[in-house]
């Protein structure tokens, strides 16, 4: 690709440098994939170059694609927006809100107000919520013995609200729930329903929940930053045999896999000849869903594992189905409207139907939000929107 030097040049000194361990980003529009490429390593600890094919944990990437499925059914009138979820899942049919702990510590617990539905799981208006930015359910889970969602254990989704539904935007295990929807609807297991419904007809061949041999040779090391800013290996893998399948966090991919999915948003649900989504069904997912309600902050109550987490202080956020929308064009040159997400480990996706581009970054990195992590990805962004004509025309690439 002509003129991507400035982009191979900013990826390359930061991994050069040792503020990352290695990268690997790609660009794509509606018709084609415009850049890929690949810098540092895959684990510090071992010479692996990072290769564009390298497979990476996505984390919380995986929701788009869990919501994506579930909107499947919703279109064959399997699933519904907005009937209580309880007459699907009966564990979600009485809902308890967490209050906060008497004198003696036990939890305080109330029936919710209203029932949870499909669009607020979607949209993380449910009142779940993750320990991780939210210390009352960390006193939870450790008072009661529930153990964390990154265990795929049942038990880790036997827990309340913090919230009635519908009153604010939190954060949360939501979409691990919509997974089960998806398999009560399909009767599938969710890694087969997606196996069969969404990796195949988008060709994401090296995308999974269960790391493949195929896939492990490729696998991408977690790291840890320290105090010090140094950067560490750090032995982390999901359970490969778990108990229920994440769908709010338990794949492992490629950054070409996803810029597949990616690039199908931007083709209004159309890929490889297969009609995945339909048009009108990518557009309502593209709308904001939590009317007047706003992204709010996430603070952190594990600092090992993520920073506080603030995207465009400034800028109020809306949630779609389920993404992240900008209200207003962002430095990077990201048009207002645009869908985007991350995952746990410092990956990060955008797509922007107005400039007909989406893009993908993905690190190995703990805490989230890094800055250095962050840093990157914008200079990432800056250097796509510097080569893009300002309307999405059919010359608008990088070139």
């Amino acid at each position: 690709m002509r003129n991507s030097a400035e982009i191979d040049q900013a990826l390359r000194r930061t991994s050069d440098a040792g503020e990352i361990p290695g990268v690997v980003a790609t660009v794509g529009t509606s018709r084609e994939v415009i850049y890929h490429a690949a810098f540092g390593r895959r684990d510090l600890s071992k010479d692996q170059p990072m290769t564009t094919d390298s497979v990476f944990w996505i984390a919380s990437m995986t929701k788009a694609i869990t919501a994506a499925a579930a909107m499947q059914l919703v279109e064959q009138e399997k699933l519904s927006l907005h009937e209580p979820i309880g007459k699907l899942l009966p564990d979600l049919a009485n809902p308890q809100v967490l209050e906060g702990f008497g004198a003696d510590g036990e939890p305080k617990l109330r029936p919710a107000r209203t029932a949870i539905t499909l669009l607020q799981l979607m949209t993380h208006t449910a009142g779940f919520c993750y320990d991780m930015w939210n210390d009352s359910m960390a006193t939870y889970l450790e008072k009661t013995g529930t153990p964390s969602i990154t265990t795929c254990k049942r038990a880790a989704l036997r827990v309340p609200i913090v919230g009635d539904p519908g009153t604010r935007w939190e954060y949360g295990t939501n979409i691990d729930f919509l997974g089960k929807a998806v398999e009560t609807a399909s009767g599938q297991r969710l890694d087969a329903y997606l196996r069969d419904n969404m990796f195949a007809p988008l060709e994401m061949n090296d995308t999974a929940f269960k790391i493949r041999d195929s896939m492990r040779t490729r696998l991408v090391g977690m790291h840890v930053r320290g105090p010090d800013e140094s950067l560490r290996p750090f032995p982390f893998e999901l359970e490969q045999e778990p108990e229920f399948h994440m769908g709010g966090g338990g794949l492992y991919g490629t950054a070409s896999d996803y810029l597949a999915f990616a690039r199908m948003i931007l083709n209004k649900g159309r890929s490889n000849g297969h009609q995945v989504l339909k048009p009108e069904t990518v557009a309502l997912m593209s709308q904001n869903h939590i009317g007047d309600l706003n992204m709010t902050k996430m603070k952190t109550a594990a600092p090992p594992y993520s920073n506080d987490v603030d995207f465009y202080p400034d800028m109020p956020k809306k949630w779609g189905l389920s993404y992240m929308i900008n209200t207003a064009k962002t430095p990077e040159g990201r048009s207002a409207g645009s869908l985007a997400w991350a995952g746990l480990a410092n990956s990060y996706y955008w797509i922007d139907p107005v400039r007909d581009i989406a893009g993908v970054i993905m690190m190995q990195v703990l805490p989230f939000a890094d800055r250095k992590c962050l840093d990157v990805f914008a200079a990432f962004e800056r250097g796509v929107y510097c080569h893009c004509k300002p309307s999405a025309d059919e010359n608008d690439v990088i070139n």
